[in-house]
């Protein structure tokens, strides 16, 4: 495994584990995915993997208390990360919610406390005044957003008066808006953006085609998987598997080595076994070579999916069986 090169209490993996998964039954993996979760837990820390990233809204803490119990002693070895839900996120509310958030992780301190999303009428103001006393009295170590803008990032940092150590923000090779002021921002001033969704909730696997398209809710309703997205993209899955040939890896491993490739940026895939928890953490090692970064790259720049409006009434017809 290797780490982020910043000066964190505790090494930062570049590759974490996101657990959006546990105990949230729009997955689509059963009810006995639970017990697997601990297994999961169990092996990525076996792997060098110290980043856990969870949030209050996962399973409305089933997430949290799934995670705190399979973390077990190893809970004050590594870096927890916990979400607040922005509804209200005014200082008593944030305080509040952390000692919540904590008390389901059976944590004493939240490594990483981030904002899950930007409240757009409440300001960071009040806010980064909750963290900032959080921290003061040692419930939170690290301060981080999620799903901000690089203004904002900046202001919550100011209304912190410390660092806003991470940016959690969707990323990956088909989700490449960081590319253009996030991550330049974090290398040029010693933070981290964390990747979400960096496989594209599985589109860049290429596991799924126009034939095969995936099952559960939640990649149901993401647009990239509309049969026609799924066409277009067999271009881009065709040059994953060709670098990943290559490396003697998969399409997710060179997928995941694509985000890794920044230095500071670390990614937090989720998986549903064992074994692509391995392959997750072994992605952490793969070095791509210029010419093949360049070639993702361009791949990725080729492909154009449906999204936004246009993609609605097709998600409509498909949900309808049109």
């Amino acid at each position: 495994m290797r780490y982020v090169q910043l000066d964190t209490p505790k090494p930062i993996s570049k590759i974490g584990l996101g657990t959006w998964q546990f105990g949230s039954r729009e997955w689509g993996y059963g009810p006995e995915y639970e017990r697997r979760a601990a297994e999961i837990v169990r092996r990525a820390l076996d792997l060098g993997v110290t980043l856990f990233d969870t949030a209050e809204l996962y399973g409305f803490g089933r997430s949290e208390r799934i995670l705190g119990a399979a973390l077990g002693d190893d809970r004050a070895k590594v870096v927890v990360a916990s979400k607040i839900f922005p509804l209200l996120p005014v200082a008593p509310v944030v305080q509040q919610r952390a000692v919540a958030s904590a008390a389901r992780l059976g944590v004493d301190g939240i490594d990483l406390y981030q904002v899950h999303q930007a409240n757009p009428v409440v300001a960071d103001t009040t806010t980064m005044r909750g963290m900032r006393s959080l921290q003061d009295v040692g419930l939170v170590g690290e301060v981080g957003v999620s799903n901000y803008g690089l203004r904002r990032w900046r202001f919550a940092e100011a209304a912190l008066g410390r660092r806003v150590l991470s940016n959690q923000v969707r990323y990956s090779m088909i989700d490449r808006g960081p590319e253009e002021d996030l991550i330049p921002y974090a290398e040029q001033a010693g933070r981290i953006v964390i990747a979400y969704s960096p496989l594209a909730q599985g589109f860049l696997s290429g596991r799924y085609d126009a034939t095969n398209p995936p099952a559960g809710a939640v990649r149901r309703a993401n647009p990239y998987f509309l049969p026609e997205n799924l066409e277009r993209g067999t271009q881009l899955i065709a040059t994953l598997r060709e670098v990943a040939d290559a490396h003697d890896a998969t399409p997710s491993q060179i997928a995941l080595a694509y985000v890794l490739r920044h230095p500071n940026v670390v990614a937090i895939p989720g998986a549903s076994g064992v074994e692509q928890m391995e392959r997750n953490a072994a992605a952490a090692e793969i070095d791509l070579a210029d010419d093949e970064y360049a070639a993702l790259v361009a791949a990725a720049h080729a492909f154009r999916p449906v999204t936004g409006l246009a993609a609605v009434p097709r998600m409509v017809r498909v949900r309808l069986g049109k």
